[in-house]
């Protein structure tokens, strides 16, 4: 977690946080909610919903016990627009349209999950910190200067921030941070991702997560030591980098493997993704987590524990 730097008045995030926690705190009090009554929701926005991880996300939405779907969120000029989302993924009508008004919707959420685009989240981002929504945000590829505005609005709501949302990627994290501080530099480090042929950047933000998990058990800067691809007459091997390659193609959901090649050895950590759901699944528990915390920047890791 990157903690908020917030030094204003004693009561200055009494409003905030009681927002942010009415709806657990109501499910939370069972001694006062009479046995007929049903449980509180939070209500739960889902951005980019008529694409692939949309679709999904609204699906996890409803599956969760305490979540409920507030509002459906999609580009403008998408023939979407007006859709019933429970029609969208094949359910019974839930009332919620698809719209491209986010704004409009803001004072109706306790949280935003934004898996679109850069430019998107950034205004999603700005919009969410004045209506002090919090958010689950998957989008990759933010620049720095997108990352450092997450980070300020992380001062004014809570926000979970990750490049994945599975279980088993943020365990297999934690085994690469292991293996790295073991192996030192005593072996080399390669990172392989692979993914379906419509993505649209690359290396995956995945790969990213787990080449920085790496250099950073290892003391290093990864802007320092990555190395992307190789072509040509790239020379010998240079001590200490870590190579990062990006595979694309057919309908690929997601595999990482990282390999610690040493001599006479290699550990290699893999992890592959069977269906979307496990990351939708794993963005809402991040939502519910999210809606419970004070203001500042996390990650999939603190929403596990395993921080």
């Amino acid at each position: 977690m990157t903690p908020a730097n917030i030094d204003n008045s004693p009561n200055s995030n009494d409003d905030l946080k009681t927002k942010l926690k009415t709806n657990k705190a109501t499910q939370a009090d069972s001694g006062t909610t009479h046995p007929q009554q049903a449980p509180i929701q939070i209500q739960i926005g889902v951005v980019g919903a008529g694409g692939r991880m949309g679709r999904m996300l609204i699906e996890a939405v409803h599956l969760n016990p305490q979540t409920s779907l507030a509002a459906a969120i999609e580009r403008s000029g998408s023939s979407l627009l007006g859709v019933d989302a429970g029609e969208l993924i094949g359910l019974a009508k839930n009332g919620i349209m698809l719209s491209d008004d986010l704004a409009a919707k803001l004072d109706g959420l306790d949280v935003l999950i934004d898996f679109s685009l850069p430019e998107a989240t950034e205004s999603n981002i700005q919009q969410c910190a004045a209506h002090q929504v919090a958010m689950v945000i998957g989008t990759t590829g933010l620049t720095e200067r997108q990352e450092q505005l997450l980070l300020k609005a992380s001062q004014s709501i809570p926000i979970v921030y990750a490049g994945n949302y599975s279980t088993g990627v943020n365990v297999s994290l934690k085994l690469i941070e292991m293996a790295a501080r073991a192996f030192g530099e005593t072996a080399d480090i390669e990172v392989i991702e692979a993914h379906h042929k419509h993505k649209i950047d690359a290396p995956s933000g995945t790969a990213y997560m787990m080449a920085n998990a790496a250099a950073s058990a290892r003391g290093q800067d990864l802007k320092q030591v990555a190395v992307y691809g190789r072509e040509g007459q790239t020379g010998a091997r240079k001590a200490g980098s870590i190579g990062i390659h990006a595979i694309r193609g057919g309908e690929i959901i997601g595999d990482h493997s990282v390999m610690f090649i040493a001599d006479g050895e290699i550990v290699e950590i893999k992890h592959h993704a069977q269906e979307r759901m496990t990351f939708a699944a794993g963005a809402v528990r991040a939502a519910v987590w999210v809606n419970n915390q004070p203001t500042g920047q996390y990650n999939m890791q603190d929403v596990l524990g395993l921080n």
